[in-house]
């Protein structure tokens, strides 16, 4: 019965929002290449759709369309004016995106609300002039929780990583695969259960909710868990130039001053939050899900590896024009200060 009225719920949530956007005078399209189940989905995008239309009294709602694209195709879906508005995974394009990888490093002390929150302010002061999604508004900025591993075999020490072949997305997760020694597979996530399950992979590296969001608690039993993370993976919400420019100046204005920026990518970082809680709940309740945590020599040793890691990320963009380490203290301090 519960899941029934669940599923009930989930439907008059969706018809409502159909609704919604078939009354709105303007109707965002949506793109999205996660499970419609997925928290970036029901809780993030749709939250986008619900601040849009409370900021403009219902004159613009969107609709939020599967499979247009493949993930690394997002960005140019916008670009060609195939849809409105999407989010990406910025790990997907290598090159493409290299300031954005500043938010991703391992080491900084806060939640995903926290790192959300600190990645559009640095984005305003520092990175949006590196202009990485040159042709495209960017409308919000927000990073999932900490990164850990996650595997169909038993891990218990950083020695135990060596040689494990793991699903990695790319940007600063695979600047720390390296030093763990694992061996790197580039899969979109959507593709992490088939690949665990069918023995091509025998880790992933994901935060902690995505557990729930791909079913990691039936192919990757076994967490291995760094306080603080591995790393942080970085997402961009953009929306197309010619789309916002053709609205009337009143909505632009709402939607600039009560929605786009800091509003939506703090939305966004409650959700991940959100979403880890729920997965870890989830795998400790599990009986055969195990959570072990680095031990005090382990993460002593990680703290030297992120150090080169954070050496090599802020040199490369450095070397883009960009004060690196005043921007990498600014989001060191916002995270640290957050919410205190």
């Amino acid at each position: 019965m519960k899941k029934i009225g669940t599923l009930f719920a989930s439907t008059v949530l969706a018809v409502g929002f159909s609704a919604s956007a078939m009354a709105a005078d303007i109707n965002m399209t949506i793109s999205s290449w996660l499970p419609p189940s997925h928290p970036i989905n029901t809780e993030m995008l749709q939250g986008l759709i619900g601040m849009m239309e409370d900021a403009t009294d219902g004159q613009v709602s969107g609709e939020i369309k599967m499979g247009l694209a493949p993930p690394p195709a997002q960005m140019d879906l916008i670009l060609d004016g195939a849809a409105d508005i999407t989010i990406i995974f910025n790990g997907y394009q290598p090159g493409r995106f290299v300031g954005t990888k500043l938010i991703e490093l391992p080491g900084y002390e806060g939640n995903a609300e926290a790192a959300s929150v600190a990645y559009w302010q640095v984005h305003e002061k520092y990175l949006a002039q590196l202009d990485e999604f040159k042709g495209t508004k960017v409308i919000a900025l927000n990073t999932h929780g900490p990164g850990q591993i996650h595997s169909n075999k038993p891990v218990s020490s950083l020695a135990d990583l060596q040689g494990l072949k793991t699903r990695l997305g790319g940007g600063v997760s695979a600047d720390v695969g390296a030093e763990l020694g694992l061996i790197g597979i580039q899969v979109p996530a959507p593709k992490v259960y088939e690949t665990l399950s069918s023995g091509a992979a025998d880790a992933v590296a994901m935060n902690m909710g995505e557990r729930l969001s791909f079913k990691l608690n039936e192919v990757a039993k076994n967490v291995y868990e760094m306080p603080g993370g591995f790393y942080r993976g970085a997402f961009a919400v953009i929306m197309s130039e010619e789309k916002f420019d053709s609205l009337p100046d009143d909505v632009k204005t709402a939607l600039e001053e009560k929605v786009f920026g800091e509003p939506a990518s703090k939305m966004m970082g409650i959700a991940w939050d959100a979403s880890d809680e729920r997965a870890r709940e989830a795998t400790m309740a599990a009986g055969d899900n195990t959570i072990v945590t680095a031990s005090a020599e382990d993460q002593a040793t990680f703290a030297d590896m992120a150090a080169r890691v954070r050496t090599k990320v802020l040199g490369e963009i450095s070397a883009l024009g960009i004060d690196a380490d005043a921007a990498h203290e600014m989001v060191t301090s916002t995270m640290a200060s957050y919410g205190k």
